[in-house]
């Protein structure tokens, strides 16, 4: 069953479960857009329907609760991956039709993009302001297939983007158009159905599948795609706002500060630019927007570095029940595995399995599956009662890390850790746990009154 293809269906869904934050009154963008986002944390759907010198409302937190996205697709949270996985075996390809939405109206170019769009300064040590929902999009002939990564785009003075290149299929394609000497035609996509920003998450190199198709599977129905008025490509036809234009060959700008999903600035660089041809969007549109280092920004790419990690698991530990990688941990810096009745060895064999199938991976925690692996106090009652340093703690030093937390770019690599937090098979008995209540927010409120 299709539920529809764009942002507008969904807002409509969140609406009906009571899961979006409607602002009525006025705000100001410079002082008051960026500390509700952060009090929101994108947890919840946020629309921002009047901005203080802008006729156009701001959408966020969208795809930062996993629960509304479960149910989105009618099915419980624990289900959601299994959704996504299925997604992914059995895409819908997308079809190319006519017309669309998103092509309704064509903005005037030599107005200032920060005029006419509200593209917020987050922090107040970014280099300015930042689109951070543009889901970019880059058309390759040879296989048919649609590059899609969501990427940070720095705005500036000249109304250039300044383009943070780091998804390895992105950058590989540009280094190589670069190196002929030619530029890179690329849309940039705003205000797009939360499944198409989830699946422009998943590893190419792993999985090798056309993002916008698996997002069609999960959407039930084809993605109805446009083709692009100055480049070749094609973008999603529902979409609010595209930004077509051409990333510059052997042309760099400065970019960053910007603060990022681990809580601190990464520092300024020089980066390719992308020269803007043309913008189109709908009537009356809407600007999205990501907020840095929120849930939003980090639960898409956790849901599917937890599939690449069970996928990678069940091949060399069957009895893999369950992975977590935390909001905490930056949405890919941990991960918590369960493992059911684990034999001697199996738990450090799940570590060091983990740890190989992702590079941004960093630290991994296994327990028995008598753990509630989303519960971090649960975890760490592990983690106290059940390991013993010198012998369940592993370390591998030198290894590829992440550029965005800063203790990786103090010497270029990282050291990885694994604490086996399980319990040995034949002392059950000794770990056997004390019962917990199952039915504690009932119980507060029923007999204290309080939630």
């Amino acid at each position: 069953m299709v539920n529809g293809f764009s942002i507008r269906e969904y807002k409509e869904y969140l609406e009906t479960c009571s899961r979006l934050i409607t602002v009525q009154e006025s705000v100001n963008m410079e002082t008051e857009v960026p500390d509700i986002l952060r009090a929101i944390n994108g947890e919840t759907g946020l629309f921002f329907k009047q901005l203080i010198g802008y006729n156009m409302p701001i959408i966020s937190g969208l795809c930062g609760n996993r629960e509304d996205l479960a149910h989105y697709q009618q099915v419980d949270s624990n289900e959601l991956r299994n959704r996504i996985a299925h997604a992914i075996a059995y895409p819908i390809p997308w079809q190319i039709i006519d017309k669309g939405v998103c092509q309704e109206e064509q903005v005037n170019l030599l107005s200032n993009l920060v005029d006419i769009f509200p593209i917020p300064k987050f922090n107040e040590g970014d280099s300015g302001p930042f689109i951070t929902a543009g889901n970019i999009m880059v058309w390759d002939k040879r296989s048919q297939k649609i590059t899609s990564s969501v990427r940070r785009l720095q705005v500036n003075d000249d109304n250039s983007l300044s383009i943070l290149i780091e998804s390895p299929g992105l950058l590989k394609k540009f280094l190589d158009t670069e190196a002929g000497d030619e530029n890179m035609d690329i849309a940039v996509v705003l205000g797009v159905h939360p499944f198409l920003t989830l699946a422009s998450q998943l590893n190419s190199q792993l999985y090798n599948k056309d993002k916008i198709a698996v997002a069609g599977a999960l959407l039930g129905g084809p993605i109805p795609m446009v083709k692009c008025q100055t480049i070749e490509c094609y973008v999603p036809a529902d979409a609010e706002l595209i930004i077509e234009g051409k990333i510059l060959a052997n042309v760099r700008h400065s970019e960053g500060p910007f603060g990022e999903l681990a809580g601190y600035y990464g520092p300024s660089s020089q980066q390719p630019i992308i020269k803007i041809s043309r913008i189109t969007h709908r009537h009356n549109p809407w600007f999205q927007v990501i907020s840095p280092g929120s849930n939003e920004h980090k639960l898409p790419g956790a849901l599917m570095r937890e599939l690449a990690i069970l996928e990678t698991l069940r091949d060399v530990v069957p009895e893999v029940k369950d992975v977590h990688v935390t909001m905490a941990g930056g949405g890919r810096f941990h991960a918590v595995v369960a493992l059911a009745n684990p034999q001697p060895g199996q738990g450090k064999t799940a570590i060091i399995a983990a740890l190989a199938s992702n590079k941004d991976l960093k630290h991994v925690i296994v327990v028995n599956d008598d753990v509630d692996i989303f519960d971090s106090q649960d975890v760490e009652w592990a983690v106290a009662t059940r390991v013993q340093a010198d012998l369940d703690v592993i370390i591998i030093p030198g290894c590829q890390g992440s550029p965005l937390e800063p203790s990786h770019t103090i010497r270029g690599f990282s050291a990885k850790m694994g604490i086996d937090a399980t319990y040995p098979p034949d002392l059950k008995n000794l770990f056997a746990r004390i019962k917990k209540s199952h039915n504690n927010e009932f119980i507060r409120n029923k007999f204290m009154g309080t939630t």
